[in-house]
Protein backbone atom coordinates (compact mmCIF):
# COMPACT_ATOMS: atom_id res chain seq x y z
CA UNK A 1 0.00 0.00 0.00
CA UNK A 2 1.28 3.48 -0.90
CA UNK A 3 0.78 6.22 1.70
CA UNK A 4 1.29 9.97 1.46
CA UNK A 5 2.19 11.88 4.64
CA UNK A 6 1.40 15.61 4.61
CA UNK A 7 2.86 16.94 7.88
CA UNK A 8 4.91 20.11 8.42
CA UNK A 9 6.57 18.90 11.62
CA UNK A 10 9.57 17.24 9.99
CA UNK A 11 10.53 15.24 13.09
CA UNK A 12 7.03 13.79 13.40
CA UNK A 13 6.89 13.14 9.67
CA UNK A 14 10.17 11.20 9.89
CA UNK A 15 8.84 9.13 12.79
CA UNK A 16 5.65 8.34 10.87
CA UNK A 17 7.61 7.45 7.75
CA UNK A 18 9.85 5.05 9.68
CA UNK A 19 6.85 3.49 11.43
CA UNK A 20 4.96 2.89 8.20
CA UNK A 21 7.96 1.55 6.31
CA UNK A 22 8.43 -1.04 9.07
CA UNK A 23 4.90 -2.18 8.22
CA UNK A 24 6.07 -2.64 4.61
CA UNK A 25 4.12 0.36 3.33
CA UNK A 26 5.56 2.54 0.57
CA UNK A 27 5.71 6.10 1.86
CA UNK A 28 6.15 9.61 0.46
CA UNK A 29 6.28 12.69 2.66
CA UNK A 30 5.70 16.40 1.94
CA UNK A 31 5.68 19.29 4.36
CA UNK A 32 3.13 21.87 3.19
CA UNK A 33 -0.41 21.95 1.88
CA UNK A 34 0.41 22.98 -1.68
CA UNK A 35 2.72 20.00 -2.17
CA UNK A 36 0.19 17.78 -0.42
CA UNK A 37 -2.48 18.83 -2.90
CA UNK A 38 -0.19 18.30 -5.90
CA UNK A 39 0.83 14.84 -4.74
CA UNK A 40 -2.70 13.88 -3.74
CA UNK A 41 -4.10 14.87 -7.13
CA UNK A 42 -1.92 12.26 -8.83
CA UNK A 43 -4.32 9.59 -7.59
CA UNK A 44 -1.50 7.11 -7.01
CA UNK A 45 -1.93 6.80 -3.25
CA UNK A 46 -3.95 4.24 -1.33
CA UNK A 47 -4.19 6.45 1.76
CA UNK A 48 -3.25 9.99 2.83
CA UNK A 49 -2.30 11.15 6.33
CA UNK A 50 -3.13 14.87 6.28
CA UNK A 51 -2.33 17.36 9.03
CA UNK A 52 -4.89 20.12 9.55
CA UNK A 53 -2.42 22.91 10.43
CA UNK A 54 -0.17 23.29 7.38
CA UNK A 55 1.77 26.16 5.79
CA UNK A 56 0.80 27.53 2.35
CA UNK A 57 -2.54 25.68 2.30
CA UNK A 58 -4.49 24.36 5.27
CA UNK A 59 -5.34 20.69 5.56
CA UNK A 60 -9.09 21.24 5.40
CA UNK A 61 -8.68 23.17 2.13
CA UNK A 62 -6.44 20.41 0.73
CA UNK A 63 -9.10 17.85 1.65
CA UNK A 64 -11.86 19.95 0.13
CA UNK A 65 -10.02 20.40 -3.18
CA UNK A 66 -9.10 16.74 -3.45
CA UNK A 67 -12.73 15.71 -3.02
CA UNK A 68 -13.84 18.38 -5.51
CA UNK A 69 -11.49 16.76 -8.04
CA UNK A 70 -13.09 13.35 -7.41
CA UNK A 71 -10.06 11.97 -5.59
CA UNK A 72 -11.55 9.21 -3.45
CA UNK A 73 -8.34 8.17 -1.68
CA UNK A 74 -9.03 7.48 2.02
CA UNK A 75 -7.80 10.44 4.10
CA UNK A 76 -7.03 10.39 7.82
CA UNK A 77 -6.72 13.86 9.33
CA UNK A 78 -3.99 14.58 11.88
CA UNK A 79 -4.59 17.41 14.33
CA UNK A 80 -3.05 18.75 17.51
CA UNK A 81 -6.43 20.23 18.39
CA UNK A 82 -9.22 18.46 20.20
CA UNK A 83 -11.98 20.90 19.24
CA UNK A 84 -15.09 19.25 17.90
CA UNK A 85 -15.38 21.78 15.06
CA UNK A 86 -12.10 20.64 13.48
CA UNK A 87 -13.23 17.04 13.46
CA UNK A 88 -16.67 17.92 12.16
CA UNK A 89 -15.24 20.08 9.37
CA UNK A 90 -12.91 17.31 8.24
CA UNK A 91 -15.63 14.68 8.23
CA UNK A 92 -18.08 17.01 6.48
CA UNK A 93 -15.60 17.60 3.65
CA UNK A 94 -14.97 13.91 3.14
CA UNK A 95 -12.27 12.78 5.56
CA UNK A 96 -12.49 9.09 6.44
CA UNK A 97 -11.14 9.40 9.95
CA UNK A 98 -9.08 11.61 12.25
CA UNK A 99 -6.38 11.13 14.88
CA UNK A 100 -5.62 13.70 17.57
CA UNK A 101 -1.93 14.30 18.33
CA UNK A 102 -0.21 12.95 20.32
CA UNK A 103 -1.37 9.48 19.40
CA UNK A 104 -0.23 5.92 19.98
CA UNK A 105 1.41 4.10 17.07
CA UNK A 106 -0.90 1.12 17.51
CA UNK A 107 -3.97 3.33 17.28
CA UNK A 108 -2.76 5.02 14.09
CA UNK A 109 -1.90 1.70 12.44
CA UNK A 110 -5.30 0.31 13.39
CA UNK A 111 -7.04 3.31 11.85
CA UNK A 112 -4.97 2.94 8.68
CA UNK A 113 -5.94 -0.72 8.41
CA UNK A 114 -9.59 0.16 9.02
CA UNK A 115 -9.59 2.84 6.30
CA UNK A 116 -7.91 0.44 3.89
CA UNK A 117 -10.55 -2.23 4.60
CA UNK A 118 -13.35 0.25 3.91
CA UNK A 119 -11.70 1.17 0.61
CA UNK A 120 -11.39 -2.51 -0.35
CA UNK A 121 -15.05 -3.04 0.56
CA UNK A 122 -16.13 -0.14 -1.63
CA UNK A 123 -14.02 -1.42 -4.51
CA UNK A 124 -15.31 -4.97 -4.16
CA UNK A 125 -18.06 -4.07 -6.59
CA UNK A 126 -17.54 -3.88 -10.34
CA UNK A 127 -16.08 -0.75 -11.84
CA UNK A 128 -18.04 0.46 -14.85
CA UNK A 129 -17.59 2.94 -17.66
CA UNK A 130 -19.42 2.94 -20.97
CA UNK A 131 -20.35 -0.68 -21.71
CA UNK A 132 -17.26 -1.96 -19.90
CA UNK A 133 -17.36 -3.73 -16.55
CA UNK A 134 -14.23 -4.60 -14.54
CA UNK A 135 -14.72 -7.29 -11.91
CA UNK A 136 -12.21 -6.45 -9.20
CA UNK A 137 -12.59 -9.88 -7.66
CA UNK A 138 -11.82 -12.03 -10.70
CA UNK A 139 -9.72 -9.53 -12.75
CA UNK A 140 -12.11 -10.02 -15.67
CA UNK A 141 -13.49 -7.39 -18.03
CA UNK A 142 -16.76 -7.91 -19.84
CA UNK A 143 -18.78 -6.14 -22.52
CA UNK A 144 -21.45 -7.13 -25.03
CA UNK A 145 -21.59 -10.76 -23.88
CA UNK A 146 -17.82 -11.18 -24.12
CA UNK A 147 -15.34 -11.42 -21.27
CA UNK A 148 -11.63 -11.98 -20.80
CA UNK A 149 -9.32 -12.22 -17.81
CA UNK A 150 -6.55 -9.66 -17.37
CA UNK A 151 -3.07 -10.23 -16.01
CA UNK A 152 -2.38 -8.48 -12.69
CA UNK A 153 -0.47 -5.60 -14.31
CA UNK A 154 -3.15 -5.19 -17.00
CA UNK A 155 -5.82 -5.11 -14.30
CA UNK A 156 -3.92 -2.56 -12.21
CA UNK A 157 -3.45 -0.24 -15.19
CA UNK A 158 -7.07 -0.45 -16.29
CA UNK A 159 -8.31 -0.01 -12.72
CA UNK A 160 -6.13 3.11 -12.36
CA UNK A 161 -7.53 4.56 -15.58
CA UNK A 162 -11.12 3.76 -14.60
CA UNK A 163 -10.74 5.26 -11.12
CA UNK A 164 -9.34 8.41 -12.74
CA UNK A 165 -11.60 8.42 -15.78
CA UNK A 166 -12.10 12.19 -15.69
CA UNK A 167 -8.42 12.99 -16.08
CA UNK A 168 -5.27 12.08 -17.99
CA UNK A 169 -2.90 9.70 -16.22
CA UNK A 170 0.75 10.13 -17.16
CA UNK A 171 3.24 7.34 -17.86
CA UNK A 172 5.10 8.41 -14.75
CA UNK A 173 1.98 8.07 -12.60
CA UNK A 174 1.26 4.61 -14.00
CA UNK A 175 4.86 3.47 -13.45
CA UNK A 176 4.91 4.86 -9.91
CA UNK A 177 1.56 3.32 -8.99
CA UNK A 178 2.13 -0.10 -10.56
CA UNK A 179 5.88 -0.59 -10.29
CA UNK A 180 6.77 1.89 -7.53
CA UNK A 181 9.13 4.86 -7.36
CA UNK A 182 12.14 2.54 -7.49
CA UNK A 183 11.01 1.18 -10.85
CA UNK A 184 14.15 1.01 -12.96
CA UNK A 185 12.62 -0.16 -16.22
CA UNK A 186 12.05 2.11 -19.17
CA UNK A 187 8.69 3.77 -19.57
CA UNK A 188 8.12 1.77 -22.74
CA UNK A 189 7.08 -1.04 -20.37
CA UNK A 190 4.01 1.08 -19.66
CA UNK A 191 3.36 1.35 -23.40
CA UNK A 192 3.64 -2.42 -23.76
CA UNK A 193 1.01 -3.06 -21.09
CA UNK A 194 -1.24 -0.33 -22.46
CA UNK A 195 -1.07 -2.19 -25.77
CA UNK A 196 -2.05 -5.44 -24.05
CA UNK A 197 -5.06 -3.79 -22.40
CA UNK A 198 -6.14 -2.23 -25.70
CA UNK A 199 -6.13 -5.63 -27.36
CA UNK A 200 -8.34 -7.07 -24.63
CA UNK A 201 -10.75 -4.13 -24.84
CA UNK A 202 -10.97 -4.84 -28.56
CA UNK A 203 -11.50 -8.55 -27.90
CA UNK A 204 -14.59 -7.89 -25.77
CA UNK A 205 -15.87 -5.36 -28.36
CA UNK A 206 -16.07 -2.57 -25.81
CA UNK A 207 -16.88 1.02 -26.76
CA UNK A 208 -14.29 2.13 -24.20
CA UNK A 209 -10.94 3.02 -25.71
CA UNK A 210 -7.60 4.10 -24.25
CA UNK A 211 -6.71 7.50 -25.66
CA UNK A 212 -3.09 8.65 -25.75
CA UNK A 213 -2.52 12.39 -25.44
CA UNK A 214 0.92 13.22 -26.73
CA UNK A 215 3.25 14.44 -24.02
CA UNK A 216 0.64 14.01 -21.27
CA UNK A 217 -0.45 10.39 -20.90
CA UNK A 218 -3.51 8.19 -21.19
CA UNK A 219 -7.22 8.48 -20.51
CA UNK A 220 -10.37 6.51 -21.23
CA UNK A 221 -12.97 7.63 -23.75
CA UNK A 222 -16.33 6.16 -24.68
CA UNK A 223 -16.90 6.00 -28.41
CA UNK A 224 -20.09 5.63 -30.44
CA UNK A 225 -19.07 2.21 -31.74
Amino acid sequence: MRILIVEDEVSLSNILEELLKKQMYTVDAVYNGEDGLDYGLTGIYDLILLDIMLPKLGGIEVLKRLRQESITTPIIMLTAKSQVEDKVAGLDYGADDYVTKPFESKELLARIRSAARRKDSIQSNDLRIGDLSLDVGTLKISSRQHEVKLSLKEYQILELLMLNSKQIVSKEQIAEKIWGYDFEGEYNSVEVYISFVRKKLKFVHSNVKIKATRGLGYSLEVTDD
